[in-house]
């Protein structure tokens, strides 16, 4: 078996000229899909029985809390990749995700301690599901603080794959906080095994602004990405080259 692809994916000039047109048209989708699926949710479906419109908050508390956990692993896959490859592709990788992640976790954190105002009577409780996610933030927090601390990029890379493998932990305790402990916080709202509980009108506008968030957040990755190669790779070559003949 060929691992051929697996070398280029982590080669910086291989990743930049085949992902170098992906981020408008990314951001377009993601944005026009967001906004059908959050218009759907917000304005034209039905109201949940028990929270009434509070409910609503959902179709960006959700898809905000999917996409900080979804961010951080796919950052400690990527920490494991540079740790044992030293793939210099997967920092770059690490630094444009983390500070949208950790801006996902905060909405997620925000938007949650708005929902839980009328349904708790409370904005805040340390809630086994809510502490675990400000750990995520805090997490994240301390990826960037990490990778500015140190002039030497070596060691910020290092240092910054450190933390993102050994916070993966805090991942599992998210997902199963709400049955592991009594918590005020409810079950999972989208599950690979169970059918969903909400009617179709519910939750598919849900799943629409979920999947329009990410290809929206997946741009951003890129365009920070292509940033960072830039600046990392300005005596390149092939770099030298590409700006020239494209004017980049």
């Amino acid at each position: 078996m060929s691992w051929a692809w697996f070398h280029k994916l982590g080669s910086t000039k291989w990743f930049f000229l085949w992902f170098k047109n992906w981020p408008l048209p990314l951001f377009l989708v993601g944005v026009l899909v967001f906004l059908m699926g959050i218009i759907w949710g917000l304005a034209f479906a039905p109201e949940d029985y028990q929270q009434g419109n509070s409910f609503r908050i959902i179709y960006i508390h959700v898809p905000a809390a999917i996409l900080a956990q979804s961010c951080y692993l796919a950052m400690g896959i990527a920490s494991f990749v540079f740790l044992v490859w030293r793939m210099k592709l997967s920092p770059i990788f690490i630094s444009a995700v983390a500070p949208i992640g950790a801006l996902m976790a905060l909405i997620a954190l925000i938007t949650g301690s708005i929902w839980g105002k009328p349904t708790w009577g409370t904005w805040w409780v340390w809630d086994a599901r809510l502490t675990s996610v400000l750990v995520l933030f805090l997490l994240y927090m301390g990826i960037i603080g990490l990778h500015n601390a140190f002039e030497d990029k070596r060691v910020a890379d290092k240092a910054v794959s450190v933390l993102g493998l050994v916070g993966l932990v805090n991942l599992p305790i998210i997902k199963y906080s709400v049955e592991w402990w009594n918590t005020l916080h409810q079950g999972a709202t989208f599950s690979l095994t169970k059918s969903p509980e909400m009617p179709m009108e519910m939750w598919l506008p849900l799943l629409i602004a979920l999947l329009g968030l990410s290809c929206l957040l997946a741009s951003l990755v890129l365009w920070r990405m292509q940033t960072t190669i830039m600046k990392r790779e300005m005596k390149s070559n092939w770099l030298k080259q590409e700006v020239l003949k494209n004017g980049l």
